[in-house]
């Protein structure tokens, strides 16, 4: 069989060129089913905030709501350690789940540990620095001033609660445990909310109620995550005696990046209300709380896709499958991005409903600020998918300097320099036009970047991901079917078998690959798409690598473990199940895993 002939034995399975394969139909099902959940971690911490936010401008007062804004930098720094603990862990699991998945035991707990140690560091010193007022760099003016310490002694009690929150978040997101996650996410915000009705109204606590309320809703959002793995429950285990020491190092270098974004954005809004207090006036730090407290809800979106992606990419990368991971990187680009236009058209129409939660009264200034808040920050928004995605890629990728460079970009330097120009001329206005400036800036260094490295104008996608041309299976070395029923598998034998034949293998073994997937493909149809009547698909891959034919079923069925299977079959009927025994006979390896969902079984012959 030639060239041509396998392109249309490629297009027969739809297995790409062109379609919507069903590898990327199960991805793009995947990402849908995750990001519910990885939405509702961030929606929570916003509406806790728009909870805070209410109660500060209502019960207590405008200081309250500068308090708050004052202590943006800080969240920012917190989010931004939380972030490089939890992606770096993610792209270290996504490397060892394919390889070495005893390794995922160290990486746990020594990202569990480390979140510990941080997060207990950082809480006291947050708490020093607010009693020796080392927080006047923030802010000089007195009542401002107490009122900003009073929030960070309620917040600081709450801080190793939420980093290690995170951590627990991610790995039981691994694990697919997300009605655990939402469980914990709503009891959250439900906490959050009685809490400050009863600090801040009943008992009068004021600023450090408002903190407090925070920290203990968070300490309740560890607590129903950790039951989990104090009951014995969890794949993952926390033990001191696996821990190896050297993924703490690779944890932070395989992290920092994805954090430095979140990290600077820490000094940018330091920049930032320097600004605007001098241009503006505490007036305009109001309003910018005000419209950055309902922003970070439509946030969740963009953040919580980077989030499910990090995830796809780091196992595509492990993998080292360059069909999957162009896969994600278009789905990321398409769905998200319409998603999120739809997003931005919505908060962006209902810009004066939303003030109206703040401020009252259209004829002070606060309130006018705040409505054009909401009707130009949100156009920040869709470009801001390209710069994370491809940030989140680069940092999975060990695109070091790219990853690095978008990020300075993007947390720093796209907003402030345009700030510098834009706030003396046009006040707030200046604010949002340069926030939606940034995304501009940031597209165009990920093309010029991509450009400077491979020295001539990026046309593929492949070129702005800087793929080497050996990352992966070539297209000529690999076949793609898609199996939708029963009467497709039939046509799976003679295919794969036709395309080892083109590859130069024997008749023999030739005829031993297309036989496996036939039974396993069988099996998949006929016990696996039966068990519910949600739609399914099967995705196969065939790979010739080096001497060895691999074949790599990928279903969203109910879970299937053949091992387990084999184990239960040993002292039973010896006829039962033959078609799993004979591709365990015939096989140099089988390996099933279950990959956020998805039984992902891989067979060399």
């Amino acid at each position: 069989m030639g060239v041509f002939d396998q392109k249309k034995l490629n297009r027969s399975g739809d297995g790409g060129y062109g379609q919507f394969s069903a590898d990327r139909r199960l991805q793009a099902g995947l990402v849908f089913r995750l990001l519910p959940y990885q939405i509702l971690l961030i929606v929570i911490s916003a509406v806790n905030g728009i909870i805070d936010s209410l109660y500060a401008s209502n019960a207590i007062g405008q200081t309250a709501m500068s308090a708050i804004g004052l202590y943006g930098p800080l969240n920012h720094f917190l989010y931004a350690a939380s972030m490089m603990l939890v992606s770096g862990s993610q792209v270290l699991y996504g490397r060892y789940l394919a390889k070495d998945r005893e390794h995922i035991q160290s990486v746990f707990s020594v990202s569990i540990l480390f979140s510990t140690v941080l997060s207990v560091l950082t809480a006291v010193f947050l708490i020093l620095s607010a009693a020796f007022d080392l927080t006047r760099v923030l802010v000089s003016e007195e009542t401002t001033l107490h009122a900003l310490n009073q929030y960070i002694y309620g917040q600081a009690i709450g801080i190793p609660a939420l980093l290690i929150g995170q951590q627990l978040f991610a790995f039981l997101s691994l694990e697919n445990q997300t009605r655990r996650t939402m469980a914990a996410s709503i009891a959250c915000f439900v906490i959050n909310a009685a809490m400050n009705h009863l600090l801040v109204v009943f008992f009068d606590m004021g600023v450090f109620g408002l903190g407090l309320s925070s920290a203990l809703s968070m300490w309740v959002f560890l607590g129903i995550q950790a039951v989990y793995y104090i009951a014995g429950r969890s794949e993952w285990k926390f033990s001191l005696n696996v821990c190896k020491w050297q993924d703490a190092v690779h944890i932070v270098r395989l992290g920092y990046p994805g954090a430095l974004s979140r990290f600077l954005e820490m000094f940018r809004c330091i920049i930032v209300n320097f600004l605007i207090l001098k241009y503006v006036g505490s007036v305009g730090l109001s309003s910018f709380a005000a419209s950055n407290s309902v922003m970070a809800i439509f946030w969740a979106y963009p953040f919580g896709l980077i989030a499910v992606f990090r995830m796809l990419f780091s196992i595509s990368i492990g993998e080292e499958d360059r069909r999957s991971l162009t896969d994600s990187v278009r789905i990321l680009l398409t769905f998200g991005m319409v998603i999120q236009f739809a997003l931005t058209a919505l908060l962006m129409l209902s810009a004066v409903p939303l003030t109206r939660l703040f401020y009252r009264d259209p004829a002070d200034p606060v309130y006018q600020m705040t409505v054009m808040g909401f009707r130009l920050l949100p156009l920040c928004m869709p470009l801001a998918i390209v710069s994370l995605g491809y940030a989140c890629y680069a940092q999975t990728a060990e695109k070091r300097t790219m990853s690095i460079l978008v990020a300075v970009v993007d947390g720093m330097l796209g907003v402030t320099l345009t700030s510098f120009l834009l706030i003396p001329r046009m006040g707030m206005n200046g604010l949002y036009t340069a926030n939606i400036l940034n995304g501009f800036i940031c597209a165009a260094v990920i093309f010029f970047g991509a450009w400077t490295v491979i020295r001539h104008v990026p046309r593929k996608l492949e070129h702005i991901l800087l793929l080497p041309e050996n990352f992966g299976v070539p297209d000529r070395e690999r076949l793609d079917i898609t199996v939708r029923n029963i009467d497709e598998t039939m046509e799976v034998s003679r295919q794969v078998s036709s395309f080892c034949e083109s590859r130069g293998i024997d008749a023999r073994r030739s005829y031993f690959a297309g036989l496996c997937l036939e039974e396993m493909a069988g099996n998949v149809v006929l016990h696996g798409f039966t068990k519910d009547r949600k739609k399914h698909s099967l995705d196969i891959r065939v790979a010739h690598s080096g001497d060895d034919i691999i074949l790599r079923l990928r279903d969203n069925c109910r879970s299937f473990n053949p091992f387990e299977r084999i184990r239960s079959m040993e002292s039973g009927d010896g006829v039962k199940n033959i078609g799993i025994r004979l591709v365990y006979s015939i096989a140099k390896d089988v390996q099933y895993q279950n990959l956020l969902g998805l039984n992902n079984l891989v067979i060399r012959i």
